[in-house]
């Protein structure tokens, strides 16, 4: 394969940021990544100003124009800080996840589930360190897979893979045959995450989602229908710099019985209303920042 220059030096930029990330203390290498999204934030101002609309459009008046900043900031950072936690991942230590983060019932719900011979498909919007629950899951032995694009860099694409990898996570690679691939790893009893809330660019299933339509994409449900597994809504917070906390909530399990667009319609709106709920409550815990913004029209 005949790579750009541009990869090769995005490339080597992130593996030069990498190393940094890796070698200080967890708390020094957020301080790093603070200061990257303070500069990208306070200086650049990257899309600062389209989150901010955002934050706005879905809340109306609700808060002023401080707390929208504020939350912005807070969505920004939390992004940056994912970053450095994903570059940490593979160092990361069963020691290290268990006193910086509070996944117990989490974990405990989902062994159970692996343990009756299902799998199960994990609903999780972009919330607090949406790589963090995926790091502990396979720290603790529980059999995980992913569900990924390629990249338009080659050279991080692959990076990105072999990271996952690395921590235990098996990747699988959207293609032709990816439907059958997910159908039979679900069935043997693995779990996967999918993180649904971001546009669709065809037309798929409409859900309110804070307060507004979406059109988002049904893939969830139908693995859960096809592989008889529950789904799992699941969401990730970050508490300060370096807390994390999982929560899940009661399965949503497929009705086989009743008309499938029907019933995926019910499973997709269930989902996306434990997703209203929890952002509402906290919404700097959400990425307002995604290319893919769920509110865009087709």
């Amino acid at each position: 394969m005949t790579y750009r220059l541009k990869h090769i030096a995005e490339y080597l930029l992130l593996r030069a940021a990498a190393v940094p990330l890796v070698v200080l203390p967890y708390r020094a290498a957020l301080a790093l990544g603070w200061l990257v999204a303070g500069f990208g934030f306070f200086i650049l101002r990257f899309r600062r100003r389209e989150a901010e609309r955002r934050i706005r459009d879905v809340f109306g008046d609700r808060f002023s124009d401080a707390e929208v900043r504020r939350i912005a900031w807070q969505s920004f950072r939390n992004l940056i800080f994912t970053a450095v936690d994903t570059i940490r991942g593979p160092h990361l230590t069963l020691k290290q996840y268990r006193k910086v983060g509070d996944y117990g019932v989490a974990i405990d719900t989902l062994s159970r589930q692996v343990q009756s011979g299902r799998g199960a498909v994990l609903a999780t919007p972009h919330t607090g360190c949406w790589e963090f629950g995926g790091m502990g899951m396979s720290l603790v032995g529980l059999p995980l897979f992913v569900i990924a694009g390629k990249q338009r860099n080659p050279l991080f694409d692959r990076y990105l893979t072999q990271t996952r990898e690395r921590m235990g996570v098996q990747v699988v690679i959207r293609g032709s045959s990816t439907l059958r691939t997910i159908i039979k790893r679900l069935r043997d009893g693995y779990i996967t995450a999918v993180l649904p809330d971001v546009r669709m660019p065809t037309p798929g299933v409409k859900v309110q989602f804070l307060g507004k339509e979406a059109n988002v994409g049904p893939g969830l449900a139908l693995f859960a229908r096809h592989a008889g597994v529950p789904i799992y809504p699941a969401l990730n917070f970050r508490h300060g710099w370096s807390r994390h906390q999982g929560v899940i909530f009661p399965p949503i399990e497929a009705d086989l019985q009743a008309d499938k667009d029907v019933d995926v319609q019910r499973i997709m709106q269930a989902v996306f209303d434990v997703f209203t709920e929890a952002i509402q409550r906290d919404p700097g815990q959400w990425f307002w920042y995604n290319k893919r913004w769920v509110f865009d029209p087709v």
